[in-house]
Order: structure tokens, then sequence, then C-alpha cells
């Protein structure tokens, strides 16, 4: 019974953490393949919000097979969790804004564009129901 259990604990943690670690190297290819920083942003947002999870829930999972279970790991491994998930929403956003406020070329392809219109136009088109 115990050599099932190992084998499924070590296909689980291979699974997270090479899982996790595809995501982040996809998402690493693909901001060669897109043309500017608003779309780099994006693309990257898989690597932060799945793959680095992830990586941390495998690594949870590894430290407990092999040393037990530890209340003081489950939370950091949860605060960490929780962390990555939130700061990485609001840095794309806040690094989202910046590039765009900065005057860096935008694709034009990029559909909606927000911060392209003065707020004005833009609470009046949400009052006609446009957006």
């Amino acid at each position: 019974m115990n050599a099932v259990l190992d084998v499924v604990m070590s296909v689980l943690i291979a699974v997270l953490l090479l899982g996790g670690a595809f995501w982040i190297l996809t998402a690493a290819l693909s901001m060669f393949r897109v043309h500017d920083a608003l779309s780099r942003i994006n693309v990257f947002s898989p690597a932060t919000g799945l793959g680095l999870p992830m990586i941390v829930l495998g690594a949870f999972l590894d430290h407990t097979w092999e040393d037990g279970f530890e209340i003081a790991v489950l939370l950091k491994t949860l605060l960490t969790v929780v962390a990555l998930i939130l700061v990485s929403s609001v840095a794309s956003n806040a690094l989202a804004r910046a590039a765009y406020l900065s005057g860096n070329p935008v694709d034009p392809r990029t559909d909606p564009q927000d911060l392209a219109r003065p707020p004005a136009e833009e609470a009046r088109d949400r009052a006609r129901g446009d957006r």
C-alpha cells in the first residue's frame, strides 16, 4: 500500500512542479511573440497566476511527504499562494496602466482601449448602455 501511495504522491508532485514550470516557460516564450507592453503583461499572467502557485503547492506536498505535516508550513503555503494571486493581479493592472499612460505604442488590434478616451466620454457611453 505504501509503494502505491509513494508512486501517487511522486506523480502528483511531479505534475504540479512540471506543470508550473510549463506555464512559466510558455509565458516566457510567448513574450517574444507579442509586440507591445500590454500584450506582454497579458501573456505573463498565466505564469504568475497559475504556474507559481502550482510550484508552491508541489513544494509543499514534497516537504510534507518527506518531513511530515506542519501547520506552520501549511499556513505559509496558503499565504504565499494568496499573495501571489493578489499581487500579480494588482501589479499587472498597475504595470499596464503605467505602460499605457507612458505613451508606448499600443497594438492597434487592442480593444477596448478605455484609457484612450476621456473619463467623461466613457461615463456617457456607460449611461447610454454602449459599453
